[in-house]
């Protein structure tokens, strides 16, 4: 459980609870489906006013059966794919499954969905892996003003250098795995992936708003990690 205090939150919508994950991964052999089956089992009995899963869902096409049956644990879920989805990686273990369904879940792709949580309007945003990678995505564009908060769903965390800041209250990605094969040092953890960017796993206040990137849950590459847990986060709205 991690508490995420926004600014400007309305009083009616303190203590909702927003369950975030992301990079199942399934469809290769590997120690991460039993985390992501896990998670969504704790997912289901947590019972959270909102379900977002940050991408990344399927390495291999042959997942998408499983999937499916995990997605019918969390009905309502709202969901984004990542690169891995569309088989765009260095992994050659993987291969492209998209495009696929996740109902029951609901797939945003560039577009929206408003939520009423409590009497409140909860505008979810969407970004499509493609268009991100191509620098073609405006999710800014298909921000309600209106809306008492604004959430923007995408893979990749640094879509938060790309947002005007002030268009939305929260950001949630993926795509990091905490590094994945990490190792302690007296200097903090080394990350063996992507060991210099900016937005490891956490929270990170900026300009643009608050984000959590979340670890995952599966893997690449490797079919296990070391020193960089999966994790399913309940994050908890809280007023600033």
């Amino acid at each position: 459980m991690l508490d995420v205090p926004l600014t400007g939150l309305a009083p009616e919508l303190d203590g909702v609870r927003i369950v975030h994950l992301s990079d199942f991964h399934l469809g290769i052999p590997s120690r991460g489906r039993r985390a992501v089956e896990r998670a969504v089992d704790w997912t289901a009995r947590r019972t959270p006013d909102v379900v977002c899963i940050t991408g990344d869902l399927l390495s291999h096409p042959r997942g998408e059966a499983r999937l499916h049956e995990l997605m019918g644990s969390i009905p309502g879920a709202l969901a984004v794919l990542g690169n891995h989805d569309f088989g765009v990686a260095r992994d050659p273990f993987a291969k492209r499954a998209a495009p696929f369904d996740v109902a029951p879940a609901h797939l945003l792709t560039d577009d929206s969905v408003t939520l009423d949580v409590r009497g409140r309007r909860l505008q979810v945003v969407g970004v499509d892996p493609r268009s991100y990678m191509r620098r073609q995505s405006h999710p800014e564009q298909l921000a309600d003003r209106d809306a008492d908060l604004r959430i923007v769903l995408c893979h990749f965390p640094r879509v938060v250098d790309r947002l005007p800041p002030g268009t939305f209250d929260l950001v949630l990605a993926g795509h990091l795995h905490d590094g994945q094969i990490a190792l302690p040092t007296l200097a903090g953890k080394l990350r063996f992936a992507h060991p210099q960017f900016p937005y490891p796993r956490g929270l990170y206040r900026r300009p643009a708003a608050t984000m959590h990137v979340s670890p995952g849950l599966g893997t690449t590459f490797v079919p296990f990690r070391f020193f960089a847990r999966p994790e399913a986060t309940e994050l908890v709205l809280r007023r600033s």
